[in-house]
């Protein structure tokens, strides 16, 4: 079976995401929010999805896809027998007016490079997910495209004529093409574009020197910190889990999820990311969101797993009229998995605000407001402890006493009883001392002495890679008999080639397993250097990413048997795996080292 990689890349500014193919394509992109109907959606149905590309005449090409270093603008080269030209795409972002400017605004800048290429620009938009399609009026120096909510502009120096007509033109200067939702560009289309150009180049490559980042592996986090950082609908504070719906975990397999929301649980990791490079901004913006998901959470009795862009707590799942990634289907929008009881989130969010108040860089009246919070999630906690739930591979029909969301009460008591010292708070010691234990005994439930193994849930006898957490999260002394052996087990059943890791082996709701959970491969290897195995764990660090694509970006899933990349993508829980277990072994090295 051939290797299927994702061969496109994305661009972004922390208001919306596109993604863009190595023919010029823009695959994806949702306006205007990340989880609205997709204005280009041809990674989906290449008929309903419209399309925005640049087309050589030569159909026989070749494409050469990168980012310009430390950034998120992305460059595309198409080469024929003609010539060469380049599309540099990116959303604007920079800082102006004491606020992050990022507009609805796509700018693609097209340049010859060599010889005298001819190219046809297409740019069709669409709206209710393929269903509307926009009625297009030509202007003095822009197209208008009518009928959605607000209008879509294309302003540009290209011909309109060769644009409405479909003529190919010789390129034999540079054109520029800006692509505004609502709110269109009313200024110089060239020195504005330039200029934005310029400034979000600067923005992008500063934001990266801010960054604390170690020696080892140094060009895979950065990349790595750069999607995840685009990942975070700035306005709310909500960081999406990813920003496609509909890539199938394996072909053929039904598992086609909408990941465009903001699940606590990916947010707890997302942010551990961040603050092990240094940056707390993105911690500051979700406690916002939190502090607002925290009053529906009192209405509804308890937190949901996850939430929309604007803290919604109604994600209605329904299947779409359309073809498919490669023909899979169903094609889902919406994800009833808000419905679950998940637990394990409170242990999160009490992990997450932990920063507020153990890092002295915040000050005291940025977590004052707070103290209620981490009393009120305590105590979910509390009403919920003997509640069986879906776990967090969120099977859908099955619910048991899970050990990985007993790790997380463990874990979140385990923070608010920091939370109480700092504060001083008697009673949230008391709470906070009680419920450790009460999660201690419960892990323990699920400890198989035969196999010296944690299984995944209290009775259960199947192996699941969260459990390798209890290393991570030193509930498990990382040097003890008992971490080893447990280590040992998960790597015996559930390690296929080169590190790569499957969740669990056993059926679910849709049949067995056919690929690789991307973050359980790095959770392996931070568990692998958590005990010492410094030398096994870069080795299978370099291993496991051998499977990103041309651009360094990684997906959800990668089938062990073909090293194909499956599942939504760019999948924000990779990246930040990544992150976590480069920064892991930075932390165990003796000395620098390059890879």
């Amino acid at each position: 079976m051939e290797k299927h990689t994702y061969k496109m890349g994305v661009v972004g500014n922390c208001g919306f995401l596109a993604h863009i193919g190595i023919d010029t394509n823009v695959e994806w992109m949702c306006w205007p929010f990340f989880d609205s109907s997709f204005v280009f959606g041809g990674l989906l149905d290449k008929k309903k999805g419209g399309e925005f590309r640049v087309i050589p005449s030569d159909k026989d090409f070749k494409s050469n896809q990168y980012y310009i270093e430390n950034t998120n603008i992305l460059c595309t080269e198409i080469e024929t027998q003609e010539g060469s030209f380049r599309v540099t795409d990116f959303a604007p972002r920079f800082f102006q007016y004491e606020r992050n400017f990022k507009p609805l605004m796509l700018i693609r800048k097209v340049e010859p490079l060599k010889g005298t290429p001819k190219i046809q620009v297409n740019c069709s938009p669409v709206g209710g997910y393929g269903k509307i399609k926009p009625t297009r009026h030509r202007a003095s120096n822009h197209i208008k495209f009518l009928g959605l909510e607000e209008e879509i502009r294309l302003t540009t120096n290209v011909p309109l004529t060769y644009i409405v007509e479909d003529q190919y033109f010789v390129l034999n200067e540079v054109k520029y093409m800006v692509l505004t939702y609502g709110t269109p560009l009313e200024a110089p289309l060239v020195s504005t574009a330039e200029t934005f150009l310029r400034e979000t180049k600067s923005y992008w490559r500063k934001w990266v020197k801010s960054t604390t980042i170690g020696d080892f592996s140094q060009s895979h986090v950065i990349r790595s910190a750069l999607v995840l950082k685009i990942h975070q609908f700035e306005d709310t504070g909500a960081i999406i889990a990813a920003g496609t719906t509909g890539l199938p975990e394996s072909p053929g397999s039904g598992r086609n999820w909408d990941y465009r929301y903001c699940w606590l649980r990916d947010t707890y990791y997302t942010l551990n990311a961040f603050n092990n490079i240094g940056h707390f901004e993105e911690l500051e913006l979700y406690f916002n969101y939190i502090a607002n998901l925290s009053i529906k959470a009192k209405e509804n009795e308890r937190f949901q797993p996850l939430y929309s862009l604007s803290g919604s707590d109604k994600i209605l799942e329904r299947e779409l009229d359309l073809e498919g990634y490669l023909g899979n289907q169903p094609v889902r929008v919406g994800n009833q998995a808000y419905e679950h009881i998940q637990n394990d989130v409170y242990g999160q969010i009490l992990i997450s605000l932990l920063p507020l108040y153990i890092d002295h860089r915040f000050i005291t009246d940025e977590r004052t407001e707070s103290y209620k919070l981490v009393m009120d999630v305590l105590n979910k906690i509390n009403d919920t402890f003997d509640e069986p739930d879906a776990g967090l591979w969120e099977f859908r029909h099955l619910a048991q006493y899970h050990c990985y969301t007993y790790l997380f009460h463990w874990a979140g008591s385990s923070a608010a009883l920091r939370v109480a010292k700092a504060i001083n708070d008697p009673k949230m010691a008391k709470l906070a001392r009680e419920l450790q234990q009460k999660a201690a005994n419960k892990i323990e439930a699920c400890y198989d002495p035969v196999r010296g193994v944690y299984t995944q849930a209290i009775g259960s006898d199947n192996l699941d890679a969260s459990t390798l957490q209890l290393i991570m999260m030193n509930y498990l002394d990382p040097s003890s008999d008992r971490a080893k052996s447990h280590l040992r087990a998960i790597e015996k059943e559930l390690r296929g080639k080169d590190g790569l890791m499957y969740r669990y082996l056993h059926q679910d709701d849709f049949g067995m397993p056919e690929t690789t959970f991307m973050i359980c491969s790095f959770w392996y290897v931070e568990a692998l250097a958590c005990v010492g195995e410094m030398e096994k764990a870069i080795e299978e660090f370099q291993a496991v990413t051998k499977y990103t694509n041309h651009l360094g970006l990684l997906s959800e899933d990668v089938d062990a048997k073909t090293g194909s990349q499956w599942g939504n993508f760019p999948q924000a829980y990779s990246h930040v795996g990544l992150m976590n277990a480069a920064y892991r072994i930075t932390n165990k090295l003796d000395k620098p080292t390059f890879l």
